[in-house]
């Protein structure tokens, strides 16, 4: 005869079953989504360099962009939330293949109704910076990124296509360059000049 406990433990374990099934099923219900639903990029460049500076032996750079997409499609049911971010790219000597830093990010939860981003002249979050002196007249990759992150399953990575990213080129200059000063001027006084103001001192008193 089964007694209570036993009973109790056979309805656990077969919820907990029923919860696994349902959870690899959510989880399978996702394979394909993204390379048929991809979010829409308008606009992602540059709007304006505000400084470029050489700062304890490194380049940094501080810049603004804008950025028009529409995120709506890349969510799924079972999706919580996006974390979208701008990435930017370029080559140096130190690394051929691409340096990639993180400018600025953003998360987008399931409950907002807007999917929207929309910003003008943005101003980055984090610091353009080399880790040596490279970014001067070097070539700059803007692309946008953002992972999804599932209610149930892995977390796995879209981007912006590469045909559709833009590109600028940084300064090849420093802004902080030291300015010249203008030569100070000295008023040399003649001495009919001295005459004159004596007498008008005298005059006075």
């Amino acid at each position: 005869m089964h007694t209570v406990w036993v009973r109790l433990n056979a309805v656990v374990f077969f919820g907990l079953s029923v919860l696994l099934g349902l959870s690899c099923l959510a989880a399978l219900s996702k394979i394909g989504h993204a390379s048929q639903y991809q979010p829409v990029v308008y606009v992602l460049r540059l709007n304006s360099v505000r400084s470029l500076k050489s700062h304890g032996g490194v380049d940094r750079a501080l810049i603004s962009f804008d950025l028009h997409a529409d995120m709506g499609l890349a969510f799924h049911w079972n999706t919580k939330q996006l974390f979208v971010y701008v990435v930017a790219s370029y080559a140096s000597t130190a690394n051929p293949r691409k340096n990639q830093i993180v400018l600025w990010d953003t998360i987008l939860e399931a409950t907002n109704p807007n999917k929207v981003l929309r910003h003008d002249n943005v101003f980055l979050k984090y610091a353009l910076v080399d880790q040596g002196e490279e970014l001067r007249a070097n070539d700059i990759q803007l692309q946008l990124r953002w992972d999804h992150m599932p209610i149930t399953g892995l977390l796995y990575t879209g981007e912006q296509p590469h045909d559709n990213t833009t590109t600028f080129t940084l300064p090849s200059e420093y802004d902080d360059l030291p300015k010249q000063q203008p030569p100070k001027t000295t008023k040399t006084t003649t001495t009919q000049e001295a005459t004159q103001e004596a007498t008008t001192t005298t005059t006075t008193q």
